[in-house]
């Protein structure tokens, strides 16, 4: 019984803190229906819809549907309004399933099905991998794993978006922006 009752205090301690930290439920709305733009997996259109737009480029997430990083990722940040709204306005913004079958159009205009596309073109084994695509085509920034929170999430974006990458990594860049911080 005594078990029990640590596991009970246990589990309630990290659902607390877990609320203690998320986001007001005003400032959130489910990623499914408003992070992720609506696509017909055609790549390449994709791009002419970015470059229409005037967007920096293509966003995508590399997901399973059982990976717990990508739901927690799905749930705790890309459900924030402020999160959706920077990044829908500088990136075409999609996500593949790593295991789909579905049939998508390459950047090049090939036809590939998801799991192709993910591991032989862009070797992601593990999710969620974050990538980002100029307007060509070509991937210009990798993020594996999930970020600890929307803030350095959003550094992310702000790193591509500024064309921070190009200088130095993204370890060193939210190391830079901790030290200013705190300043």
């Amino acid at each position: 019984m005594h078990k029990i009752h640590k596991l009970f205090v246990y589990s309630y301690m990290v659902l607390f803190s877990f609320n203690a930290f998320s986001e007001p439920k005003e400032l959130l709305r489910k990623s499914d229906g408003y992070f992720f733009h609506q696509s017909f997996n055609d790549l390449k259109e994709e791009l002419n819809t970015a470059r229409e737009k005037g967007k920096k480029g293509i966003f995508i997430m590399f997901s399973d549907k059982d990976c717990p990083w990508c739901t927690k990722m799905k749930e705790t940040v890309l459900s924030q309004i402020p999160i959706q709204d920077y990044f829908r306005e500088n990136f075409q913004v999609l996500i593949i399933d790593i295991h789909g079958d579905n049939t998508m159009t390459s950047f090049k205009g090939r036809e590939i099905i998801e799991k192709d596309f993910s591991f032989k073109n862009h070797r992601v084994r593990a999710t969620p991998v974050f990538m980002f695509f100029d307007l060509t085509g070509s991937p210009i920034m990798r993020y594996t794993g999930s970020t600890r929170n929307g803030r350095e999430f959003k550094w992310l974006g702000e790193f591509v978006v500024n064309g921070i990458y190009k200088e130095m990594n993204f370890t060193k860049y939210k190391r830079e922006r901790v030290v200013r911080l705190k300043k």
